[in-house]
């Protein structure tokens, strides 16, 4: 099990952010890293609507804690009126793979009889991150079978000239409370070509026991395994994560246990700990992500000694 140590709230969006497109939230907060000094955490923005908007937040390496710099603009606005991602967007992924920097979002629609609509696009960078362009208009990974409402490519691994995706689907909805929330899953698909991603894929996880969703996979090569991190929901209100583990990416074995970290006894990770995302910097791993109502008040960064998390990691950065 690996022992993370919080550093606390990094980017209190309210206070630190910059015009009116960041007025509040920094969802599923997605580190990169730009050189030695600096960590890049992409992250969805939200405007006084609740519309969201991809931007960063630079970070100095060795002190997470510290924020260098704040995007003045988006880097990835919404798309035009009618289109899958013109009511918002959350990060997926952020891979460095021919062609540039490729950035993998989930879109999100308003439709008169559901709550939302959310579906994956693609973005490329070719000027090392500081601003993205579609690759086309419409998703990369739509609806299919089984993925009427949701299709979320949230982990992304670009290995020998093939992509190896992971993500979320979601085909119906849990009515709490009198409200409705999405169902989802995790699956994998593995492709050559970004605009022909096949429909068949393979189941990874799916919920157990209360849970009603299982979703945002952060698949990682730790040693010689496969380990994803996750976010699960019950129907009792808990939004927490999760861990996995796998000899291929494809069958994996729940290790909830071995995550580590907890919710702090107040403030803005007390109620919910969410969309954990990893980073390497020398020996230790840094996980940063989002606390209670999704991360409405911005992200944070936990620390731990790489050395604990399953023999050594091979993590990105």
């Amino acid at each position: 099990m690996c022992a993370w140590t919080k550093q606390g709230l990094v980017f209190d969006t309210a206070r630190q952010g910059v015009g009116g497109w960041m007025r509040h939230s920094a969802l599923t907060p997605t580190p990169y890293r730009l050189d030695d000094e600096l960590i890049r955490v992409y992250a969805g923005f939200r405007d006084a609507d609740g519309v969201s908007r991809i931007g960063y937040v630079d970070v100095r390496a060795d002190d997470p804690a510290t924020v260098v710099r704040v995007s003045a603009e988006p880097v990835l606005d919404i798309g035009r009126a009618g289109c899958f991602d013109d009511n918002g967007m959350i990060l997926g992924d952020v891979v460095d793979a021919p062609g540039g920097l490729h950035l993998f979002y989930v879109g999100f629609q308003r439709v008169a009889r559901a709550k939302f609509l959310a579906f994956s696009g693609l973005a490329v960078s070719r000027d090392g991150g500081n601003s993205f362009r579609r690759v086309q208009e419409t998703p990369i990974l739509d609806r299919a079978p089984g993925r009427s409402t949701i299709a979320a490519v949230h982990s992304a691994m670009y290995e020998d000239g093939r992509w190896r995706l992971w993500y979320a689907v979601g085909d119906d909805w849990e009515t709490i409370g009198g409200r409705s929330f999405p169902r989802y899953h995790i699956r994998h698909a593995a492709t050559g070509d970004l605009a022909a991603i096949p429909r068949e894929d393979q189941i990874c996880l799916r919920p157990q026991g209360s849970e009603y969703r299982i979703g945002r996979p952060r698949v990682y090569r730790f040693g010689g395994r496969y380990v994803m991190l996750f976010t699960r929901g019950n129907v009792t209100g808990e939004y927490f994560p999760g861990v996995a583990t796998s000899d291929d990416g494809i069958a994996w074995e729940r290790h909830d246990e071995m995550l580590g970290i907890a919710l702090s006894a107040d403030g803005w990770d007390s109620r919910t700990l969410c969309y954990p995302a990893l980073i390497r910097q020398r020996d230790k791993l840094l996980m940063f992500y989002n606390g209670n109502d999704m991360g409405v008040d911005g992200f944070g960064v936990a620390e731990a000694d790489a050395i604990h998390f399953d023999g050594g990691a091979h993590v990105r950065g």
